[in-house]
This record gives C-alpha cells, structure tokens and sequence, in this order.
C-alpha cells in the first residue's frame, strides 16, 4: 500500500436526522434523512458512483474537445429482503455531446472506451461496489 492511500471523512450529527462530513481537506457537504432537501446516504452512494466515474470520462474525453453537455443519471432501486436493506439494478447512463469539429470527433470515438474503461478499472466507487468489500463497524470508547 502506499503512503497516500488512506482515505477518510468524517461525520458529524448537526442535529435530529442531520449530519455534515468533513473531508481531510476540509470540504463539506449536508445529508439527512429524506426530509428535507438535503442528499440521503443513499443518494450519496447513486452521486458517488456517478461522479467517480464522470470525472474519469471527463478527463479522457476533454483533452479532445470540450462537451457542449455532459450529464450522468445514476439509478437503482432500493430493496429490503433476506439480506437487508441495499440497492440492486444500479445503472449509470451518460448523455453527452460534443460540438462538430475533428477533437470532438475523437472525443465521441472514445467516450465508449472511457466509459467501460472507468467502470471496469479507474472508478473507486463503482469497482468497490461491484467487486465487494466488508464494512468494519465499530463503537469507540469516548
């Protein structure tokens, strides 16, 4: 493992069905329970998989011409069996287009390619999930 492979946040309760993490470089970002407006967990989860993977096809695809629209929706459903509460059928589609001209032509070719390369090795998110890694949870005597 290398030096710069721990990754964290951290998760505070800002109040009743309320919570901020707090990444190590000081980023935040508000989630609840569904209540209001704010993100749930599990929307976290859907924007995760989408935006690791986005960021990678961005940065393929951009390099040859910039999108005139670039979106990602990332859908699953939301079950409750044997196993527990947790998400099948995750799909993630993109929409994007590219202006006319000879670098939006090769950014059209590959975006295919940096699609299913994102998905099948470069995106964190969507590998992890897919391949599957045991949670350790555990309470911290305070």
């Amino acid at each position: 493992m290398s030096e710069n492979s721990a990754r964290s946040v951290t998760v505070e309760r800002t109040s009743t069905g309320h919570f901020v993490a707090t990444n190590t470089r000081g980023g935040t970002i508000s989630f609840g329970t569904g209540s209001d407006s704010d993100f749930t967990p599990v929307e976290l989860l859907l924007a995760a998989l989408g935006g690791c993977t986005a960021v990678d096809v961005d940065l393929a695809t951009t390099r040859h011409a910039e999108p005139d629209s670039f979106s990602v929706e990332v859908s699953g459903n939301k079950i409750n069996d044997e196993l527990g509460n947790r998400l099948t059928d995750l799909a993630v589609t993109f929409t994007v287009t590219f202006p006319d001209g000879e670098g939006a032509d090769r950014a059209r070719t590959i975006l295919p390619r940096a699609v299913k390369t994102s998905h099948d090795r470069l995106c964190t998110v969507s590998r992890t999930v897919e391949i599957g890694t045991p949670v350790a949870a555990t309470v911290e005597d305070a």
